[in-house]
């Protein structure tokens, strides 16, 4: 077999051989042998070999309960809540080694059924695991193991998809086929909640096995005939390359192996992996077998050196990168590359208190963590990214408070004496006197500290900017102003006005305060004032019969002045003076009917129009002598004037009602005489 120039490379892959849960499984056997022996209910892994030497150590693998008379090993596929209740009820003392990852799973069934939903499972209806998740089930549950099973469903049992439904998958699926499953299934169920449960180390060695086996001529698979990713690992390289199955070393089908490579000419890439059940023993038997047939022994590796090398030692306060799984209302689910099953609890996601994992992280993201707790007996380690964060924060903040940058963040919660807000994952201390509410005036009664609190309350869940002031990173403790950052913004925005401010230029600021004589108005860091008759072209007695504080103002620069930082505006509009209307439409001699709206000791003001009063001057109310002008006329009151004079430059005009008296007294006079003069003529 000897090929004199080419190349033959044997790789086998790094996640081959047992997985965590297997491998915790099989500890807990050999655990049980070493005290005496006992039994597993049902095979441990789907290996005979290894089976096989478990009970020659005296641990036996047995189908029924009625056959336990000892101790028994759960094994990692996990059982049915009927089984654990058989086993209480016997008295039968048993070690619990279900997979993590696959109780996960029962959770997840027993809460959604409790709550009603009924459950369709993706996976091998034969298969010891799923037959456990159906055993969790308290409604109805369903498998399907193909996408024309769930064709199927669909059309024959509408009831059942249309229901609340959660669909989950067996553990060891295929990843490609989950993908397939849930985009079928969701244009058809209107009552769905997916749960991704494919083991992240399964998926990641189906992944590896398909490139592998992209890459290689040959690939072996090696593992149990009955186990279900070995299984599923066979189906994936056969799709790329020729692939072989053997269950040990020697059963590799060495004669067609042999024939396959003679019929290869290049450089040759022969790819191993192995299903979960499959010690490393037999991985490394196998590989020194495929050695001696291409006499590549030259190329030959430390098998176990390499396996080696995919076993991360996690610690408490060990930071690692995170792969998110999946992601619930409580927690994250992450794979760290270990053996381990993550978990990051919801409060250890953010220091921002309300938020849901899911609206921090979602699955597939990479995420840095530090591990917070192991338990290496049910092989779970929980982390905290909030704990990285607030760490990569602290070192932003200390950044910020050495250049005196203003930063951002959100206020999570009032204490004594300050509050709290949350910046850059970490929590910075803002004080009372620095938060910019404003407190009791001086000589006042001093506040209550639940007087203070409540007004505190108003920054909650309010995005707020912000100064460093004190960074102490020994304690981790971070001060932090707003008043600081709102002082230097409003500073900065007062020089930017007087450098840029002239007469005539317009600005749109909020009303903020009101007297009676006129209106304050912010034009950004600067406060201008507008007088009440500078409002509107109409009279008006308080400036709140047209504005209010809050409104938005349209106004423009009168005149300023920089030294005393005072700016005088205007509001009204030119187009809208009423005088241009009035000159347009009135003269001089015109007769008008006017509203009284004021009086005098001197006279009375009556409107032409809206925005122009005319005076009716006291000796001009009446032929008679007038005394007392409220006696003549009064508010409201509609009277009929003649224009006696128009002052364009001081814009006022005069009226006289006793000018048209008199004209009106003429006039009957002229008609009087004639009525006589005509009598007299008849007469005569």
């Amino acid at each position: 077999m000897g090929r004199t120039g080419h190349r033959i490379c044997i790789t086998v892959a790094e996640t081959a051989g047992f997985c965590f849960g297997v491998k915790r499984a099989l500890e807990a056997a050999e655990k049980l042998a070493e005290s005496g022996g006992g039994f597993t209910l049902g095979k441990l892994i789907h290996n005979p070999f290894v089976v096989e030497e478990l009970e020659k150590k005296n641990v036996k693998a047995v189908e029924s309960i009625d056959e336990i008379t000892g101790t028994a090993v759960i094994r990692s596929h996990g059982v049915g809540r009927e089984v654990y209740r058989q086993l209480d009820e016997r008295g039968i003392r048993y070690i619990d080694a279900t997979c993590p990852k696959v109780s996960r799973i029962h959770k997840i069934v027993e809460d959604a059924s409790r709550n009603g939903a009924n459950v369709l499972i993706a996976g091998d209806p034969d298969h010891p695991e799923v037959k456990g998740i159906v055993g969790h089930c308290l409604t109805v549950a369903k498998v399907v193991n193909s996408l024309e099973d769930i064709k199927d469903l669909v059309k024959t049992d509408k009831l059942f998809v249309q229901s609340p439904l959660i669909f989950i998958s067996q553990t060891t699926g295929e990843l490609s086929k989950w993908i397939e499953y849930k985009k079928l299934l969701k244009n058809h169920c209107t009552n769905l909640e997916i749960f991704d449960t494919i083991c992240k180390a399964t998926a990641c060695r189906q992944q590896e096995a398909e490139k592998l086996a992209s890459e290689s001529d040959i690939m072996i698979v090696v593992g149990g005939k009955e186990s279900s990713n070995t299984a599923k690992l066979t189906e994936i390289c056969r799709k790329k390359c020729r692939t072989f199955f053997a269950e040990s070393a020697d059963k590799l089908p060495v004669d067609e192996i042999k024939a396959v490579l003679s019929g290869l000419d290049l450089d040759i890439n022969i790819g191993i992996t192995a299903g979960a059940s499959t010690p490393s023993g037999i991985i490394k038997e196998v590989h020194r077998i495929m050695s001696e047939i291409t006499k590549n022994d030259e190329m030959d590796i430390d098998f176990m050196a390499e396996v080696d090398k995919t076993f991360k030692r996690v610690y408490i306060g060990n930071r690692v990168k995170a792969y998110v799984v999946s992601v619930n209302n409580t927690e994250a689910v992450v794979d760290i590359g270990t053996k381990h099953s993550g978990y990051i609890p919801a409060d250890e996601l953010t220091a921002t208190p309300g938020m849901l994992p899911k609206d921090v992280v979602k699955p597939g993201d990479e995420i840095d963590c530090v591990v917070t707790q192991i338990n290496d007996q049910d092989g779970v380690v929980y982390l905290s990214k909030k704990r990285v964060d607030a760490a990569a924060g602290l070192e932003k903040l200390s950044e910020a408070f050495n250049a005196n940058a203003t930063v951002t963040g959100v206020v999570t919660s009032v204490i004594k004496g300050g509050v709290i807000v949350t910046c850059e994952g970490t929590r910075v201390f803002v004080p009372a006197s620095h938060t910019g509410i404003p407190r009791g005036k001086k000589g006042e009664q001093p506040e209550t500290p639940e007087e203070l609190a409540k007004k505190l309350e108003t920054l909650l869940k309010k995005e707020v900017k912000l100064k460093i002031i004190e960074v102490a990173e020994g304690r981790g403790r971070v001060v932090g102003s707003i008043r600081n950052a709102v002082k230097e913004e409003s500073d900065a925005l007062r020089a930017k006005f007087w450098s840029e401010i002239e007469v005539g230029k317009k600005y749109v600021g909020e009303v903020k305060s009101m007297e009676s004589y006129g209106v304050f108005v912010d034009l950004g860091g600067v406060d201008g004032m507008v007088h009440s008759s500078e409002l509107t072209w109409n009279r008006i007695k308080h400036p709140k019969e047209v504005v209010s504080v809050g409104d938005k103002l349209e106004v423009y620069v009168k005149s300023y002045d920089p030294e005393k930082k005072r700016v005088s505006l205007g509001a009204k509009n030119p187009d809208d003076n009423p005088w241009t209307k009035f000159l347009s439409e009135f003269n001089v001699g015109d007769i008008v009917k006017a509203q009284v709206v004021s009086t005098t000791p001197f006279g009375a003001f009556a409107q032409i129009i809206p925005g122009v009063d005319g005076l009716i001057h006291i000796s001009q109310i009446s032929l008679e002598r007038v005394t007392n002008v409220a006696q003549y006329l009064t508010v409201g009151e509609v009277v009929e004037a003649k224009i006696t004079e128009i002052d364009q430059e001081k814009n006022r005009v005069s009226l006289s009602i006793k000018e048209l008296l008199e004209e009106n007294a003429a006039e009957e006079a002229e008609e009087t005489d004639g009525e006589n003069e005509s009598k007299e003529a008849v007469e005569e």
